[in-house]
């Protein structure tokens, strides 16, 4: 995949197939219209095209209710890149950006920059000062700038369920601790990357020696918990991990701030200073205090083993 700044000057030569969109997380939603961008490119003899910002438009317009973020932007690019799109239009979000008006954007950015064949968006789509592009806007000045345009229907959770998959759902389950149900909406576990760095190394003196990762403050995190998952090095080797998401409560009666732990099952070596991956599969249990360090010994042996018996078949 070629990714692009707004500045560069592309040629296409064939069809092109766009979509837009902010793509946090990249839930089955967006692959879904993705896919779809990939599928008729393919059959159009012509170039799939993902056009996102680089920033999440919230940051700029309402900061002080911006989303916590599922996905980096260097993880969305990852993912993005994955889908098998062959170019990735990135436009940079600022203050002449946010008053650009829709019908601007069509003509600056699909027309001239992309020369779109066709667009197709999701149910939802709004884009261009006061969000006045959606999909109606897009049916209208599509017959007049010659261009096709086409709207994917949302994913639905389930057959049963009337929720669409969205960004907003994905990150409700996290807080819930309902890894299992983020990670069906994703297609994928939920991970979280960050540097493992020194702690006080507590776990260590009890049988449970632990990586703890620096995490982003604007990554959406899981609740409070214990969970099972996976832990990738950066040699990308995985490894069977109990993960502790929490203020500690049995050393810590105050904490300020969570902390994410990871103990590798049969493992014994040195982490410290790589940037690691842990996806989250199983919810385990809520944290609590415990009243000495041998229930809590105990605890642990118990979230092992439940981590093991859930996990045996990913060994």
């Amino acid at each position: 995949m070629e990714v692009h700044q707004f500045s560069d000057h592309l040629v296409f030569d064939t069809p092109t197939v766009v979509t837009l969109g902010t793509f946090d997380g990249l839930h089955l939603g967006h692959q879904k219209i993705i896919n779809d961008v990939v599928d008729e490119a393919s059959k159009r003899g012509g170039e799939s095209v993902v056009v996102t910002f680089d920033r999440h438009p919230a940051e700029l317009l309402r900061p002080e209710s911006v989303p916590y973020f599922l996905s980096s932007f260097e993880d969305k690019v990852s993912l993005i890149d994955a889908c098998g799109i062959d170019h990735l239009l990135v436009i940079p979000f600022d203050q002449e950006e946010s008053e650009r008006s829709a019908i601007d954007f069509v003509k600056e950015v699909f027309l001239r920059k992309l020369s779109v064949d066709l667009l197709i968006v999701g149910h939802d789509v709004h884009f261009g000062n006061n969000r006045e592009g959606n999909f109606a806007f897009l049916e209208q000045v599509s017959k007049e700038l010659d261009f096709e345009v086409r709207r994917i229907d949302p994913v639905m959770r389930s057959e049963e369920d009337s929720e669409a998959i969205s960004s907003t759902a994905v990150r409700r389950s996290l807080r819930g601790g309902e890894v299992e149900s983020a990670m069906q909406m994703l297609g994928r576990p939920y991970s979280i990357s960050g540097e493992v760095v020194y702690g006080d190394q507590r776990g260590r003196t009890i049988g449970f020696p632990t990586a703890n990762l620096v995490l982003s403050s604007e990554r959406a995190w899981p609740a409070d918990g214990v969970y099972a998952g996976i832990f990738t090095r950066t040699d990308a080797s995985e490894h069977l991990c109990a993960i502790n998401v929490g203020r500690r409560p049995t050393f810590y009666e105050h904490a300020n701030t969570s902390l994410l732990e990871a103990h590798l099952l049969n493992f014994d070596d040195d982490l410290y200073g790589e940037i690691c991956e842990v996806s989250f599969l199983y919810f385990l249990r809520s944290e609590k205090r415990f009243d000495g360090i041998d229930s809590l010994v105990e605890q642990l042996k118990d979230d092992v083993a439940k981590t093991r018996s859930l996990l045996s078949t990913t060994e």
